[in-house]
């Protein structure tokens, strides 16, 4: 594919969706705390890690996969192949996570596709 033909600000939005997706999936609303005990995280641990980075490296990583996504769907998508590549990358490549993070993926990924395959 041909890199000049990505719509950037679609890549963008992609990476903002899942990037508030990720805030809302592992908050305590959804699936927060169960995360953190999964993972061993405790409050008070989680209290003295850097958020900024945690965050910076978490959008830089939306970003990253958003393109790849864009590169991967190609210039003809619609939103019906968006959604589908969406949901087979994060279903099919994450699934082998643990359920919550592959869910936040699949989630993700389909989301992710639906804007990417929607606006050229």
């Amino acid at each position: 594919m041909d890199i000049s033909t990505l719509n950037f600000l679609a890549v963008g939005v992609s990476a903002i969706s899942s990037f508030i997706l990720g805030g809302l999936w592992y908050s305590p609303l959804l699936f927060g705390k169960v995360w953190m005990r999964e993972t061993g995280i405790t409050e008070e641990t989680s209290k003295n890690r850097n958020m900024a980075k945690i965050f910076g490296l978490a959008f830089i990583a939306s970003l990253i996969i958003a393109f790849n996504l864009a590169m991967f769907l190609g210039g003809n998508s619609t939103l019906g192949t968006g959604v589908l590549y969406g949901f087979l990358a994060g279903f099919g490549w994450v699934a082998m996570s643990f359920a919550i993070n592959a869910g936040y993926h699949t989630v993700g990924f389909t989301i992710m596709g639906a804007i990417l395959g929607a606006w050229h």
